[in-house]
């Protein structure tokens, strides 16, 4: 892990959070703050996929465009209350939380989904540059039979859309996936967006579609709090979280939730580049 340099953190929220998050980059850059930039970059679930993307050769316009393109090939689908209620017991699982992911994870692994060839194809259409990048990108999973979270990166020998996949992998909702023999899960299980893997830097800036957490230390605030060091946690405003609507997992609010996130940056903008600059 570097001890220096600054960290972008982009956390998990579903399909309109991808299309969140581009949108803010995009409008920052367009502010004159370019994220892109980051030495290093910690991505979950969503974060995960706007992660590769952010740091691959595609331009952070041509991202955004396609966000803003109705015909997405996304696979629609809704996080139920019964799915909600076992995540909240794997949270509040007492003792080594790591016994309440993996009871999460058997639930996952006996759930009916789509095929991981089914799930893997949206993926790769996402994420179209496959190699890892030069600068440090960390991907963050969930091992559904033990499980103890898990951080991929260039040097982990998983190729790179693997490794988004199973950060995406959303327990119960998409299936987990195979990764050298081993079953991957939705790295949001543990945390929404990681925070505390940005300890060593100088300075971090999250995005977080999504702060919700039972537990208060995993909140993206408190984790970046006790960082130390100058950081900033951008969330939806009002007007992003009507665009997001209540089903973060709903293709159709993708366009919306991506301007929206466009049109938040100039908000934000100047508090990002004090930190960042």
């Amino acid at each position: 892990m570097s001890t220096d340099g600054r960290a972008l953190v982009l956390g998990g929220g579903g399909v309109t959070g991808v299309a969140w998050e581009i949108g803010l980059l995009h409008g920052l850059t367009q502010c004159g703050v370019d994220l892109s930039v980051a030495d290093t970059v910690i991505g979950t679930s969503a974060g995960a996929s706007v992660a590769a993307q952010l740091t691959g050769g595609t331009s952070l316009a041509d991202v955004y465009a396609a966000q803003t393109d109705n015909g997405s090939g996304e696979l629609p689908a809704r996080i139920g209350l019964g799915v909600l209620l076992r995540f909240l017991v794997a949270a509040a699982w007492p003792g080594d939380r790591r016994h309440g992911r993996a009871w999460l994870g058997r639930a996952a692994l006996s759930a009916k989904t789509v095929s991981e060839a089914e799930r893997r194809a949206v993926i790769e259409r996402r994420v179209p540059d496959r190699r890892w990048p030069d600068r440090q990108l960390l991907l963050t999973a969930v091992d559904t039979q033990t499980g103890a979270d898990i951080v991929f990166h260039a040097d982990s020998g998983v190729p790179l859309i693997d490794a988004v996949a199973a950060s995406c992998a959303v327990p119960l909702i998409w299936p987990p996936v195979t990764i050298n023999g081993r079953r991957y899960m939705d790295g949001g299980v543990r945390s929404v967006a990681n925070v505390d893997l940005a300890a060593g830097h100088s300075r971090v800036v999250v995005i977080a579609p999504t702060t919700a957490a039972l537990r208060r230390a995993d909140r993206p605030q408190i984790q970046a709090a006790a960082l130390g060091v100058p950081n900033i946690v951008v969330t939806p405003d009002a007007a992003a979280r009507d665009a997001i609507g209540d089903n973060m997992l709903d293709p159709a609010r993708r366009p919306a939730a991506a301007r929206a996130g466009r049109d938040q940056a100039a908000s934000i903008a100047d508090q990002i580049r004090e930190v960042w600059s």
